[in-house]
């Protein structure tokens, strides 16, 4: 049977684009499960490999209200071996102010780093390189890491920053590889930006997270 991921909805801030996003990128590979900041039932993650924050438009101290009800739950899950993906916004909410999963990982504002190539917030075809390729992705406010521990860097920004790293079965993705075509053309400056999806990094970024100990 192939693996679970739970999935985290609320829209706009881990939106239903994002989320569609994910799922047409990983297919049949993988079985998915939607939650809202409601209470679940008990055994909901007992069937639950991965959980999925993904990313959206808002802020990152909406955390507090949208995860009481989750937040020592997804916790512990993690804690027990589950993994973690959080892509934009949910890669923020993996910091130490937020699910406090990480070691030795401060997640950052990039446009607020030095050396950024933007400082705007706003939808960027962003300069990436993953696993030392150089290519696109689309941005929207995402985040880089402070890093003082050990972590697999998958991918960086221009100015050297990290943009994608996994430390254990914690993966997380500051831009947005499941972005689709009609995202490109909701914003005039990004329409002739386009050049295909980005699914195939990140289903090669969800399967090696999944197959992590």
């Amino acid at each position: 049977m192939p693996s679970c991921i739970a999935l985290f909805a609320h829209q706009p801030r881990c939106s239903v684009q994002s989320i569609n996003g994910v799922m047409r990128a990983l297919g049949t590979n993988y079985r998915y499960k939607i939650f809202t900041r409601h209470n679940l039932e008990s055994d909901f993650f007992d069937d639950v490999d991965m959980v999925c924050f993904p990313g959206g438009i808002g802020d990152s101290d909406s955390w507090d209200w949208l995860m009481r009800e989750h937040r020592t739950r997804v916790r512990n899950f993690v804690r027990r071996g589950g993994a973690y993906l959080g892509i934009c916004m949910g890669a923020y909410w993996a910091d130490s102010d937020y699910f406090d999963i990480l070691d030795g990982v401060r997640v950052q504002q990039y446009i607020r780093r030095p050396g950024a190539c933007t400082r705007r917030p706003h939808a960027k075809h962003m300069p990436i390189t993953w696993r030392g390729k150089p290519d696109h992705m689309y941005f929207y406010d995402g985040c880089s890491y402070a890093v003082s521990s050990t972590v697999d860097v998958v991918a960086r920004y221009s100015n050297g920053d990290p943009m994608a790293i996994m430390q254990g079965r914690i993966g997380l993705i500051g831009c947005h590889p499941e972005a689709e075509h009609h995202w490109y053309q909701d914003y005039s400056w990004m329409r002739k930006r386009w050049a295909g999806t980005r699914y195939h990094y990140l289903r090669e970024f969800v399967d090696e997270l999944g197959s992590r100990t």
